[in-house]
């Protein structure tokens, strides 16, 4: 609340030094319950930075490279896209998908599927036939890794907005995540550019020779359905213009309507100049705090009403270049 003016006031008397002292006792306590809303993710009056010039202030020990051992290179005629793994969610998934990819066998493959506000999925049309691709040294079936055990390696920082999927939600080293300390799981989100693996009706029938990334509304009811192993960190833009297929889930009907993959790679073995050097935003940081903080409750020239919440697939997480 602002306070008015300044002025010059006669010689106080015993009742005006009361009616200052509760002034400035109203005023503390508005100041605090504003701190405090602000804190616990509600609307506020109070105008927020803008994300660019957060990020402009942030400090270089608040961002992190990409492991190039846990990064992949999806390599379409558009482009590259980048993407990075999550192995403490689903080891066993990510082991084996390292094996497909250094034994080639996405390289030449199609991408199948590509269906309006739900995914794009990539592997071999003729997977289920006896003319599939041979999976060399990589396994066939895995376990469900649909959520993992919460363990003190797996950090958390937790988002204050409540969320109907689960009892808490928060970010891991980059990723959005659900906690639920009762059960003692945690798991990775269907959010937006989030990385799984396509399987059939068996738990274990996936194995991480068909992946999908979802390019539409967060389909959240699929978390601890299927796994997912990590998410798009660049090159989105790549695969949400994919025609969409004219079959049954967006499959393409027809060969000639698919997208042939270039190579599948992992940052690692490819030689350091050309490999795409980024930085993410660390989200255990105060900046990364404020980024959501300031999308919670953006007060600028355009938005009037700040929302005051913000769901988890909706808090941006910061990719910047950086020289090699």
């Amino acid at each position: 609340m602002p306070l008015p003016r300044a002025t010059t006031m006669p010689t106080a008397t015993p009742r005006t030094v009361r009616a200052r002292s509760l002034l400035c006792i109203l005023s503390s306590s508005l100041l605090l319950a504003s701190t405090a809303t602000l804190a616990a993710g509600k609307p506020t009056t109070v105008r927020s930075k803008p994300v660019a010039e957060i990020l402009a202030a942030s400090k270089p020990q608040e961002w992190r490279t990409l492991d190039p051992e846990n990064t992949l290179y999806l390599e379409l005629p558009a482009g590259r896209v980048v993407m990075e793994l999550a192995p403490d969610f689903a080891p066993e998934h990510a082991r084996n998908i390292k094996t497909l990819v250094r034994e080639k066998y996405f390289d030449g493959l199609p991408i199948l599927r590509a269906q309006d506000n739900y995914v794009v999925q990539w592997g071999d049309p003729n997977d289920e036939e006896a003319s599939a691709k041979p999976l060399g040294s990589a396994k066939a079936k895995l376990p469900p890794e649909y959520t993992a055990r919460i363990t003190p390696s797996i950090p958390f920082t937790k988002l204050p907005d409540g969320d109907g999927y689960a009892p808490m939600v928060g970010f891991s080293n980059g990723f959005p995540v659900g906690r639920n300390t009762a059960t003692g799981q945690t798991w990775l989100t269907h959010c937006y550019g989030a990385l799984g693996v396509a399987r059939g009706n068996e738990p274990t029938s996936g194995n991480g020779s068909g992946l999908y990334v979802i390019v539409g509304h967060a389909p959240r009811h699929l978390d601890r359905n299927i796994a997912v192993v990590g998410r798009v960190v660049q090159g989105m833009d790549k695969l949400s213009v994919m025609p969409r297929g004219t079959g049954p889930l967006g499959f393409y009907e027809k060969p000639e309507q698919r997208t042939t993959l270039k190579s599948l790679v992992m940052a690692s073995d490819v030689p350091v100049a050309e490999r795409t050097a980024l930085e993410v935003l660390r989200t255990d940081s105060a900046s990364f705090a404020a980024v959501a903080n300031a999308r919670r409750n953006r007060l600028d020239d355009w938005n009037t009403v700040p929302a005051g919440h913000i769901e988890l697939c909706n808090v941006p997480i910061p990719v910047r270049s950086i020289k090699n």
